[in-house]
């Protein structure tokens, strides 16, 4: 995977977009790791690094202010395609996404965007309920506290600081 591009694309609005400047730290069968800078300045978020499960239909991504403090964990539900002889990994967003915070709090959020996206069939059948199935499995791992087992152990080998 030494040539490895790495493309989001979204649903609303309709876009699809090369990550150019992230940086992929590591990339095997089950997660690529990423570093990044935020495309489109926030008041807050300034940088972060993500995971791509890419056996899990999640991508979470770390959250960090311009100086270090983690503002959260940022779930996406997505589905993974890979183009271009595995050289080329479109990540679509299939719009529901979890936050969870460092103290323990979570939040789901924009099942009224997937509601929409369904009605105006932006989004098949298949992927409504890929969606809604994926959430709920990580809606459940936080639950029965098992977030930070299964999904943040991996970021420890990791710091974001550019």
């Amino acid at each position: 995977m030494n040539t490895l591009s790495l493309y989001r694309r979204r649903l609303i609005p309709d876009e699809c977009i090369l990550l150019k400047d992230d940086i992929i730290l590591d990339a095997d069968d089950q997660h690529i790791v990423t570093k990044w800078n935020t495309l489109r300045p926030k008041k807050l978020l300034h940088h972060g690094d993500s995971c791509y499960y890419l056996d899990k239909g999640v991508k979470v991504s770390r959250f960090y202010t311009e100086d270090n403090y983690l503002i959260c964990w940022y779930c996406d539900i997505v589905s993974y395609e890979w183009k271009e002889e595995k050289t080329a990994l479109w990540s679509t967003d299939l719009l529901l996404d979890v936050l969870v915070y460092p103290d323990g709090s979570y939040k789901l959020l924009d099942m009224d965007e997937l509601a929409e996206a369904h009605a105006g069939k932006l989004i098949s059948d298949g992927l409504l309920q890929t969606s809604l199935l994926t959430a709920n499995r990580l809606l459940n791992e936080i639950y029965d506290n098992k977030f930070h087992e299964i999904y943040t152990a991996v970021f420890d080998n990791y710091t974001t600081y550019f």
